[in-house]
């Protein structure tokens, strides 16, 4: 495959195990001439895993607004890029949608490589239905937090949340307050490492269980949608 001039390649990468990469993501990586990413220190280590050598650009969410203008007039002098965050799929709950949206409205190609996302494992694996769902990715942090809240506990698919390992419990306990305690959930944390666990039960259950175990990694979780 070769690697076109003037175009942005969206890169997924492996969420925990460094072995969930396609050969075209590799070759990709490889053959384009720079490698936007979120973390260059993160990334290295999966650059490093497969004999990458191409060179990387720090692009993440403190710095996307002042860079994106002067990355879409790099590409649209003919320079091909591929844009990767420090797991998962790029625009993903992580920084890429306004390079890709600049990009389209300046005429740029983009195209996105198919790979890992967190919440696509963490869904199948909860048991609940997968025909139809809403993904929320992380909810707001204060402002407006308790209003989704309430408008997700009316929601009759199959509910997917981001959460960090210090957020864990609050989410859960106000999930539990809004939803009700014997709503069930399903909650994947270290999807494809060592440490993989997926702990399923009602929204109560969940909360005692990780009030007992410390929380440690990224979390999925998954809510059944309201009967």
């Amino acid at each position: 495959m070769e690697i076109q001039s003037s175009t942005l390649y969206v890169v997924p990468t492996p969420i925990g195990n460094l072995a969930d990469i396609t050969h075209r993501s590799i070759h990709v990586l490889s053959q384009v001439e720079l490698i936007l990413c979120e973390d260059t220190r993160v990334s290295q280590k999966l650059l490093k895993h497969y004999n990458i050598d191409t060179p990387t650009k720090s692009y993440h969410m403190h710095n996307e607004h002042r860079t994106v203008d002067r990355l879409v007039e790099q590409l649209q002098q003919g320079m091909s890029m591929a844009l990767i965050s420090d797991a998962g799929t790029p625009a993903i709950s992580d920084p890429g949608f306004l390079l890709v949206r600049a990009c389209l409205q300046s005429g740029v190609y983009v195209t996105s490589l198919p790979g890992p996302t967190a919440f696509v494992p963490a869904l199948v694996q909860s048991g609940f239905p997968t025909d139809r769902f809403v993904f929320e990715g992380f909810l707001p942090h204060k402002k407006g937090r308790k209003s989704r809240l309430s408008q997700l506990a009316e929601e009759t698919k199959t509910i997917v949340l981001y959460e960090s390992p210090h957020r864990i419990l609050k989410t859960l306990a106000q999930c539990t307050q809004v939803m009700g305690p014997d709503r069930q959930a399903s909650i994947s944390r270290e999807l494809t490492k060592a440490f993989e666990e997926t702990v399923r039960g009602t929204l109560e259950e969940l909360e005692a269980h990780f009030t007992t175990h410390t929380p440690k990694g990224e979390f999925v979780l998954v809510i059944q949608g309201k009967n």
